[in-house]
C-alpha cells in the first residue's frame, strides 16, 4: 500500500527483555478451550527466572476454567505510542504455583488489585507460573 505509514521494528536483546519484564507489572493472558479463546488482563511478577500471574478466584471463574483447559498460553506485555512501541510475547504452559508467599510480599510483587464491585472479603488469589518456553520481544527502531 503506497500511502500507508510504516514503522520499522527489530528484535529485543536479552537485556532489553529482562529490563522490560522487570519494570512492568501488567499484561494480557491468552487462554483457550478447544476453538474458544479467552483473553484477560492480569498483573504479573518477574523475578529473573519465572513469571508469576496473580489470579483472583471465585465460584464459576472463567479464568480458572480456561487455565485448566489451556495447554500453551500466551502472555503479552506491551506499550505503544505514536512514536515508540515494544511488545514481549511469552508462551508456555501455566500451572498453579506451589510456592509460599505472605501478604507483605504479594504487595511488593504486585500492584494493588482492582476491584470490580466485589468486597475485599470475598477476593481470594492464587499465583500461577507461566513456564517461559519461548520469549520474543520487538521494539521500534
Amino acid at each position: 500500500m503506497e500511502h500507508v505509514e510504516y514503522v520499522y521494528t527489530s528484535g529485543m536483546s536479552e537485556s532489553d527483555l529482562e529490563n522490560r519484564l522487570r519494570a512492568g507489572n501488567h499484561g494480557v493472558l491468552g487462554l483457550a478451550d478447544s476453538d474458544d479463546a479467552y483473553v484477560v488482563p492480569l498483573s504479573y511478577h518477574y523475578d529473573g527466572e519465572r513469571v508469576l500471574l496473580r489470579v483472583s478466584e471465585h465460584d464459576d471463574s472463567e479464568k480458572v476454567a480456561y487455565l485448566e483447559t489451556t495447554q500453551t498460553a500466551t502472555f503479552v506485555c506491551y506499550a505503544a505510542s505514536a512514536d515508540e512501541s515494544w511488545s514481549i510475547h511469552i508462551r508456555g504452559p501455566v500451572t498453579e504455583w506451589d510456592g509460599d508467599v505472605d501478604e507483605k510480599t504479594l504487595n511488593e510483587w504486585f500492584p494493588p488489585f482492582r476491584l470490580f464491585g466485589e468486597s475485599t472479603e470475598t477476593v481470594e488469589f492464587s499465583l500461577y507460573e507461566l513456564e517461559m518456553e519461548s520469549v520474543t520481544g520487538r521494539k521500534t527502531i
